[in-house]
């Protein structure tokens, strides 16, 4: 991935996710931030969405995210992401789900985020079936 202004930002978003710093999150938003699911209603407001992805993390669960592949043109930048989760009481089991965002970015922080991924109680993990992602450097279990 190319050194890009917008890729750092969401980097660092992301470790705040993965870390449920709340402030490293608040900082990458705009005040106004939207942020939409296809399995859950819009998050709104730096505060909320930052807070939302901080209870990710808790005493029996980890969730981790990493930025995969990143592209980006004008005021938007798209990317293909892996979330890992790890159940702390259940012997350290691991769940991984891939999507891809759009993002929309204001005066360098992000303003939309559009997610797309699948995700239901009955199937909680989610790849491309017959993708290469261990050659392709990706995250695997």
């Amino acid at each position: 991935m190319k050194n890009h202004p917008y890729l750092d930002v969401i980097q660092k978003y992301y470790t705040g996710c993965s870390t449920g710093n709340v402030e490293l999150m608040k900082s990458t938003f705009t005040p106004d931030v939207t942020h939409y699911f296809t399995d859950y209603k819009p998050v709104s407001g730096a505060e909320n969405l930052a807070n939302h992805w901080a209870g990710f993390n808790t005493k029996t669960r980890k969730a981790e995210w990493t930025v995969d592949h990143f592209i980006a043109d004008d005021d938007e930048a798209v990317i293909e992401w892996t979330m890992v989760s790890t159940y702390l009481e259940e012997g350290g089991r691991k769940a991984m789900i891939r999507g891809t965002e759009w993002y929309k970015f204001r005066e360098g922080k992000i303003a939309e985020v559009r997610a797309y991924y699948l995700w239901t109680p009955e199937q909680q993990e989610s790849e491309l079936v017959g993708f290469p992602y261990e050659a392709r450097g990706y995250p695997i279990r």
